[in-house]
């Protein structure tokens, strides 16, 4: 089985190039990240075509996510609020960033972390408040579901190699300790890096800013992850990052990031 994760940067600017990627790669399940589109105009007619049934969790213009299956899903949930209460989750449900599904076994989670914007910026503490919600989230789905596939744009690089110039990183956004700390207390809860089973060195990266030529010098970072379970882990037989499509004309800055059981 393979399980893929995509921030495509709109997915109808970006559909040909999902569409093609979906038919090449025969991937069981893609989630997709910052969909920007209202669940009305979601294109599902166009992945029908392809073999994918949409499950889908947008808004216009920004955020929104989904999950393009193969096989039909089972319990699909939308926002934290699906297993959290409202005191706890308040604002945070207005963006679409949360959706999940079951398929043979493994409960897939699709995040779409928020950015945090700059270190001044009320958004950075929205951010931080946001993962710290996720812990809760993913302890209730965890009492309930022994295989968990948590993956994604997390919009954090956990790891100095996990940046193509670590320099000065504590006070640029996505990689600050603040971040990586609430991060990594969402991992604690028993999650493994499925990428970092396969792959130790650095130099591999799943995002390269649009701009100063990134891409073509490979400045880039690895923000895009999946996460799992001990047993899920142990039966992880890869996990790559997919370059391809970001050589693309008008691409999204992000590559999927497959793993294989």
């Amino acid at each position: 089985m393979k399980i893929a994760t995509w921030n495509v940067n709109s997915v109808r600017t970006r559909l040909a190039h999902v569409t093609a990627w979906l038919t090449a790669s025969s991937a069981d399940v893609l989630c997709l990240q910052e969909t920007k589109v209202t669940d009305d105009l979601f294109p599902q007619a166009a992945f029908a075509e392809v073999g994918y049934r949409s499950y889908v969790y947008g808004q216009k213009s920004y955020n929104g996510v989904a999950l393009l299956s193969r096989l039909p899903l089972d319990a699909v949930q939308m926002g934290f609020g699906a297993v959290l209460p409202e005191s706890l989750v308040g604002d945070l449900d207005e963006q679409k960033r949360v959706i999940t599904g079951v398929i043979a076994g493994i409960q897939v989670v699709n995040l779409y972390v928020p950015n945090g914007s700059s270190l001044d910026s009320d958004k950075y503490i929205y951010k931080l408040r946001w993962l710290k919600v996720l812990r809760e989230y993913l302890q209730v789905l965890l009492a309930k579901s022994p295989s968990l596939l948590v993956c994604g744009d997390f919009n954090v690089a956990l790891e100095d190699i996990d940046i193509h110039n670590p320099k000065g990183r504590e006070k640029q956004v996505m990689a600050t300790d603040a971040e990586r700390e609430a991060l990594s207390s969402v991992l604690e809860l028993g999650l493994c890096d499925g990428f970092r089973k396969f792959t130790t060195e650095g130099g591999y990266f799943s995002w390269w800013d649009y701009r100063s030529g990134a891409f073509r010098r490979d400045a880039g970072w690895r923000i895009d992850h999946h996460y799992l379970t001990p047993d899920l882990y142990d039966r992880a037989i890869s996990c790559v990052i997919d370059k391809e499509p970001r050589k693309l004309e008008q691409p999204s800055d992000h590559a999927p990031v497959i793993v294989e059981f």
